[in-house]
């Protein structure tokens, strides 16, 4: 990101998969980083769905702050096991809510406890991974229903925290990000044929394209080349 200041500070969670690894690297290579701190549930114990632990994480990052960057890369498209419905016969009304808590809920709360990490007096990004598929008008074959709702109500909870959060951080960014087809384990069961951005392309890709959203499209729904993305 070329757009962050000398001495920057960012905080990655979900900093132990694919692509939040290969941020966390990335941020931490960056000569001008003060300091790039990477949280995850595995390492850190924070599990996004719980508000306890959202809170507590936020609670101890208050003197490391305030942050010009807090990149979400949490998120899951097979769960216990259990992968994306093909059909609405499919559903399982359990499944869908664990889908939901962890690709939606997860984030709202990050920006509910981090938001307030952000300075107010400059640009500031706090971004999150959602998927193509996630868009409504974008939609045209149908099936992983349960995914597909779950981000498209993280990019509502996007857009609407974003008319909020420019009232209190009027130059701040909030964006959800499509990663492309990224060689991770999320989706190597089900990109076998396609190409593959490795995560360190991914990577490098998204913080350039976190580079051109503007205060004033804050909200915005971005994939990794910069295209903006129809809700």
């Amino acid at each position: 990101m070329q757009r962050l200041q000398d001495g920057f500070r960012a905080v990655v969670i979900g900093a132990s998969g694919g692509i939040g690894a290969a941020v966390l690297s990335a941020l931490a290579a960056d000569p001008r980083a003060g300091r790039v701190i990477g949280l995850s549930r595995s390492v850190d114990g924070l599990d996004v769905t719980d508000e306890t632990a959202v809170s507590a994480a936020a609670a101890r990052l208050k003197g490391d702050g305030p942050f010009d960057l807090v990149f979400d890369a949490t998120g899951a498209l097979t769960i216990d096991g259990v992968g994306p419905e093909k059909t609405v016969k499919a559903i399982d009304p359990a499944m869908m809510m664990k889908q939901f808590a962890l690709n939606a809920i997860g984030p709202a709360l990050i920006v509910k406890h981090f938001v307030p990490l952000l300075p107010r007096d400059r640009r500031a990004v706090l971004a999150t991974l959602s998927a193509r598929v996630g868009s409504i008008s974008d939609n045209r074959l149908g099936g992983w229903i349960s995914y597909r709702a779950s981000k498209a109500a993280l990019n509502q909870i996007f857009r609407t925290a974003a008319v909020e959060v420019a009232r209190t951080h009027p130059q701040a960014v909030l964006a959800t990000l499509h990663p492309g087809t990224v060689d991770t384990a999320l989706s190597s069961s089900y990109t076998v044929s396609h190409a593959k951005l490795s995560p360190a392309e991914a990577a490098a890709h998204l913080l350039s394209a976190l580079d051109g959203v503007e205060a004033a499209e804050s909200g915005a729904f971005v994939a990794y080349d910069g295209e903006r993305i129809g809700y």
